[in-house]
């Protein structure tokens, strides 16, 4: 399989995930010019992308989702809720109706060689998830936009190859800063984002001898920065409850102006 982050950031997500015969885009939150020329830059075009999974229905996951679809025909998987979230919006402009696909949290669905796994997260939005995607033995995961997570999630992201988690702020910086406070309290609140250190936390209930590549991704542009999102999670990971230190597994960020590393397990 293959992971890579095309962007990934409060502006903007966009990530692949393929196997040799089936690529996928999580979220469509860039322009479709920047998905095209993330896509050039790891050697593929939109023409090989297979359909775009939507997370939720904000704008910075699907700001490029309208032209994408629409000049290439891609099939789109969402929730229910994140469908009709979506199409209130006119944000996309007018999306062929045949182009959705419905999925359900916990119900698995197979796209070409890949076995799609969505599962439920905590985020203000209409019907969120994240999803977990494998194929001949290998798995990754896309898990951002949570305010906390639960047992449940932990279920859904453990033994994986690879994965990209939210660490998204440093509570630290967004008490500080400039946001209005009812956006501190919505990001700080179980529906919000997790922070550094929670990401962190989490990383520690998922981690195991096999793992091959961790991305930490939706970093906030006003309240994080790449260097201390690594050094709060590593620190994390070495301090806390597990036989691990961080130096143990290769932990990059990605970053929301350029394409990240090309992951393959």
């Amino acid at each position: 399989m293959k992971m890579c982050s095309l962007s990934s950031g409060s502006s903007g997500n966009c990530i692949f995930v393929g196997s040799e015969h089936t690529s996928l885009l999580v979220d469509a939150g860039i322009s479709g010019r920047r998905t095209e020329q993330g896509l050039n830059t790891i050697g593929y075009t939109g023409k090989d992308i297979d359909g775009i999974l939507i997370t939720h229905e904000h704008s910075d996951h699907i700001k490029g989702l309208g032209v994408l679809s629409r000049k290439l025909n891609l099939p789109i998987y969402a929730t229910k809720g994140t469908w009709d979230a979506i199409r209130s919006k006119n944000s996309t402009g007018k999306i062929p109706e045949d182009l959705f696909h419905e999925i359900r949290p916990d119900q698995t669905v197979r796209i070409g060689d890949l076995d799609v796994e969505p599962f439920s997260i905590m985020h203000d939005a209409a019907d969120p998830v994240g999803y977990r995607i494998c194929s001949d033995g290998r798995s990754c995961a896309v898990a951002t936009d949570m305010g906390t997570y639960t047992d449940y999630t932990i279920r859904h992201l453990q033994y994986l190859d690879a994965i990209l988690l939210e660490a998204n702020h440093d509570v630290n910086m967004l008490e500080a800063g400039r946001y209005p406070y009812p956006l501190k309290v919505r990001i700080l609140s179980d529906r919000g984002h997790l922070s550094n250190e929670t990401s962190g936390q989490l990383l520690c209930q998922i981690l195991h001898d096999n793992i091959r590549h961790i991305f930490l991704g939706h970093l906030s542009a006003e309240n994080n920065y790449p260097a201390l999102a690594y050094e709060t999670v590593c620190s994390e990971v070495t301090m806390g409850e597990n036989p691990y230190k961080s130096g143990d597994f290769p932990i990059t960020v990605a970053r929301r102006d350029t394409v990240s590393e090309f992951a393959e397990f």
